[in-house]
């Protein structure tokens, strides 16, 4: 008799499972929140797999809450933080995901012989696009050149989780750490068996699969004169991790002068050349970011040559005296069909 009830139940669970499996309806979700001194941005297929998107998002805001945590400067008990404040000399044991993020910055420091350096912070405070309260005020040349004496990634080591400075720098993630996030979210999605989603923190992407309709992710490339809802460019985004820099958002304006957000660390001053807005594609966001940062410092003419000598997919948009004109490296030229 119990054989009997136990094949019955077994019975009912079976028709259960196969009628989700085979009546499953797949669908677009989403949610968004603040995190990193921004917003983010999570669209996603259902599968007959998937957990609840309460889970989902649960898993996600853990996953950003500790992104900030461990590379926030504006949290002085941050990881980073911490670092920053400790004694020249004197070797920390730090997350593998923090030395994770500084190899890769420290590599591309190398790579564009400092054009981009992960210890630029002295000098982004000093502008007022750090953390504290922001002031429109240009620095003097006196204050400008006793912060450069705290910039150089040379003077930054990394040995496995070992990291060490031998002289008074500060580094600062955040041209790196939105990318690091938004690649470990896509890497939680994966986990949790998602095959089909979109993850964006503060304008940078990570795409993999398609819509719930079978059609193509598309990512539009703002136009820097257009604002949020005008799109310079719309690519199909299959399966890309990719990254936008500009100066059109963060800057300030004194005496008819215009200062951007991003520091040249070789004069210690906001760039000042004609090139607007960097593009990039790579392997990974957290990558893709760091390099639209470094190719917005060395410029058009600069940034292109580095560009195409290290086969870089970039897509950039350059001031013109009435509009914008686009340029774009070999590699990027694909995306563009």
């Amino acid at each position: 008799m119990r054989n009997k009830a136990l094949i019955a139940v077994l019975a009912i669970v079976a028709v259960a499972v196969l009628y989700r499996l085979f009546s499953f309806t797949p669908e677009l979700v989403g949610f968004s929140g603040p995190t990193m001194g921004t917003t983010y941005t999570v669209k996603f297929v259902t599968n007959e797999r998937s957990p609840s998107t309460i889970d989902i998002k649960d898993s996600v805001d853990q996953v950003l809450v500790r992104v900030n945590k461990l590379m926030s400067t504006y949290d002085p008990s941050s990881e980073l933080s911490l670092f920053n404040k400790s004694n020249v000399g004197q070797s920390i044991d730090v997350s593998r995901d923090i030395a994770h993020v500084i190899g890769a910055a420290l590599k591309l420091s190398e790579l564009t012989d400092g054009a981009y350096d992960v210890t630029v912070g002295p000098l982004v405070n000093l502008w007022g696009f750090g953390p504290g309260a922001k002031e429109d005020k240009v620095p003097t040349q006196e204050e400008i050149e006793s912060a450069q004496q705290k910039v150089g990634f040379h003077y930054l080591s990394l040995d496995g989780v070992q990291l060490e400075k031998t002289e008074d720098i500060y580094v600062d993630l955040s041209s790196i750490a939105k990318g690091f996030g938004v690649d470990q979210v896509a890497a939680t999605l994966d986990s949790f068996g998602i095959h089909d989603y979109l993850v964006e923190v503060g304008g940078e992407i990570r795409t993999k699969g398609m819509k719930d309709d079978g059609s193509h992710w598309e990512i539009g490339i703002e136009s820097p004169g257009g604002g949020h809802s005008v799109a310079q460019k719309i690519i199909q985004a299959d399966n890309l991790s990719i990254a936008t820099s500009g100066d059109y958002r963060n800057y300030f304006e004194k005496n008819g002068v215009r200062y951007s957000h991003t520091i040249d660390p070789k004069t210690g001053k906001p760039i000042t050349h004609r090139l607007v807005s960097v593009t990039i594609i790579a392997d990974s966001v957290m990558l893709a970011d760091g390099l639209a940062t470094a190719i917005n410092v060395l410029g058009p003419k600069k940034g292109l040559e580095f560009a195409e000598r290290n086969d870089i997919a970039a897509y950039m948009l350059v001031k013109e005296d009435f509009g914008f004109k686009e340029e774009y490296s070999k590699a990027f030229k694909s995306y563009l069909n």
